[in-house]
């Protein structure tokens, strides 16, 4: 099996390629061979390397960044999306794409299923959403998993940022009237390769949007909370930072967050036999790797 990675470096992507089946022709690209808002780009790559299948792990996921950057945030994740996608179509091989909980307000009070309707609130969302719409519409064979809170080894995260200013605070204000589910780059990695395996013991899929993240639900505070007692216990960290809950509004960023980011796994489960991951077990062999690390 033939397979073309976009976004090869980034968090997820790396996992992709770290957890690739041994026995099949993974070409994994960075954003500096693979500009996938490039079309005439993504074309020639995708008829050169004639993939069986695709999977798109390269997004623009500077939040607050893309308020001021609109224009790059779309060319990537909406028009890179439906170039992808177009190249798909043509090479007749489905698109395994990953998106985002902030296509929703935020809103709701209990979990998003994917028959609500998106409703973004920045830039970032809103480009989010665009490129899903462009795959409906333009790729036949497609797979896209919205995930949530997204943490990992490789990149820029959550867990790491707590992690450094563990390092040179005593104490941190910690936003805690937004809730969602943190989810391990490596447990999203693992559930598109076992839909890849899927379609290639098959040759078909249950094609279509489904929902992907970590359990149980918490907010930022309690998330920060767990990081911090786990690191202590693996003496990451001599001492956890005392914590203070927060609301949004003491803390402005410059995009909206959604308030409640829950998703509903029950359709990926049914359908596609994938449970949600453990976040807290994640965390704990993210957390043990960067010790074996240091």
């Amino acid at each position: 099996m033939r397979v073309l990675i976009t976004g090869a470096q980034g968090q997820v992507g790396q996992e992709l390629m770290h957890l690739a089946p041994a026995s099949w022709q993974v070409h994994g690209l960075g954003s500096k061979e693979l500009d996938i808002s490039n079309a005439q780009q993504v074309m020639t790559v995708v008829q050169t390397l004639q993939p069986q299948l695709i999977i798109n792990a390269a997004a623009y996921t500077a939040v607050d960044k893309a308020e001021s950057d609109s224009m790059r945030a779309h060319a990537v994740n909406h028009l890179g999306a439906e170039n992808l996608a177009k190249a798909a179509q043509q090479q007749n091989c489905p698109l395994l794409h990953i998106s985002t909980d902030y296509v929703f307000s935020g809103q709701q009070t209990q979990p998003y299923t994917e028959q609500d309707t998106p409703a973004p609130n920045s830039v970032y969302g809103a480009s989010k959403w665009l490129g899903e719409q462009a795959i409906n519409a333009c790729c036949a064979q497609h797979i896209i998993l919205r995930t949530s809170w997204v943490f990992g080894l490789h990149g820029n995260n959550f867990v790491k940022t707590m992690l450094r200013l563990a390092q040179g605070r005593d104490a941190l204000n910690i936003v805690s009237d937004q809730v969602g589910g943190p989810t391990s780059a490596r447990s999203i990695a693992q559930a598109l390769w076992q839909i890849a395996q899927q379609y290639q013991s098959s040759g078909s899929c249950a094609w279509g949007t489904y929902h992907f993240s970590g359990a149980p639900t918490c907010s930022w505070y309690a998330f920060a909370a767990e990081i911090f007692a786990q690191a202590v216990t693996l003496r990451l960290i001599e001492k956890a930072p005392k914590l203070t809950p927060i609301k949004t509004c003491d803390y402005p960023t410059p995009a909206q967050r959604p308030a409640y980011s829950v998703l509903d796994n029950s359709k990926l489960n049914q359908q596609l036999n994938i449970t949600q991951s453990d976040w807290k077990n994640e965390l704990n062999l993210m957390l043990r790797a960067l010790k074996d690390a240091q």
